[in-house]
């Protein structure tokens, strides 16, 4: 066989090699290896209700991504220092939050050493006229208080214009135009159970929680007006606006239904 035929024949083979190769690549499944993520690109929890602590977590942050009150949450998984969690530790953020039900008080005179019986001295004969026993007192439910008083509907948190909307995964609420200055308020009647600064990408934050499992989010503010633990009215001055970790002013509005992201325009008025 001479040399030019040899060649003629290896170039062949090569060239049926690649075709088949290319062949066998076109029809192979893609299969995605990557770990499932939450879609809204925040944090997950185990089956069991716990969440695994990552790089760059606070507890704020933990607990405003479950819907907590930070000292609900340092509570539940006995912190005494917020400051202090570390990657790798396990923190249960379901199941609790003030539902369980208080211990009944024991009855008055049931026996057992702390029993409590009321002793009346005794009067001389015929000093005292007989007394009619009081009649029963017929029983009334009592409705618990509230905390707050929520009215129906919210307000805008400021009258400035959308100008970035809600979108899963991108944007956790909205972004509201603004000045230097102007007033934030509530949305809705709540308590404040955030306000400061430690919520990297946040700025200057007001967290309020509400009577239906819901939180609402004002960041990059200027100025704080209320503290932490404060009940607010729906309308009532919370906040100034300002450029706090925000490339402009504007006043960063989220809603969260149980810790997830919800588009804040449904629970919003239309603006006229």
């Amino acid at each position: 066989m001479n040399t030019a035929r040899m060649y003629a024949l290896a170039s062949a083979t090569v060239l049926m090699l690649l075709s088949a190769c290319s062949s066998t690549f076109n029809q192979a499944p893609v299969i995605d290896r990557l770990p499932s993520r939450n879609l809204e690109g925040g944090m997950t929890a185990s089956t069991d209700g716990f969440y695994t602590v990552k790089a760059g977590d606070t507890l704020y942050a933990i607990a405003l991504e479950f819907g907590h009150d930070w000292r609900e949450l340092a509570r539940a998984n006995n912190l005494t220092d917020p400051n202090k969690i570390f990657v790798g530790q396990k923190l249960k953020v379901e199941g609790f939050g003030g539902n369980t039900p208080a211990a009944a008080a024991p009855a008055v005179g049931t026996g057992g050493s702390d029993a409590v019986v009321e002793v009346n001295p005794v009067a001389p004969a015929g000093s005292v006229k007989p007394v009619e026993p009081p009649k029963p007192i017929a029983d009334t439910p009592v409705e618990p208080p509230k905390p707050f008083a929520a009215t129906a509907g919210f307000v805008w948190p400021h009258p400035g214009e959308v100008i970035q909307p809600y979108k899963a995964g991108v944007n956790k609420g909205i972004d509201l135009a603004a000045k230097v200055g102007d007033p934030v308020v509530a949305a809705q009647a709540g308590k404040v159970v955030y306000s400061g600064n430690a919520l990297r990408g946040y700025g200057n934050l007001i967290i309020l929680k509400h009577d239906n499992n819901l939180l609402t989010a004002y960041a990059h503010n200027k100025t704080l007006l209320v503290k932490e633990g404060e009940p607010v009215t729906k309308g009532q001055k919370i906040a100034e606006a300002g450029q706090s970790d925000s490339d402009r002013p504007k006043l960063h509005f989220e809603v969260r239904k149980q810790g997830k992201p919800v588009d804040p325009m449904e629970y919003l008025p239309a603006k006229r």
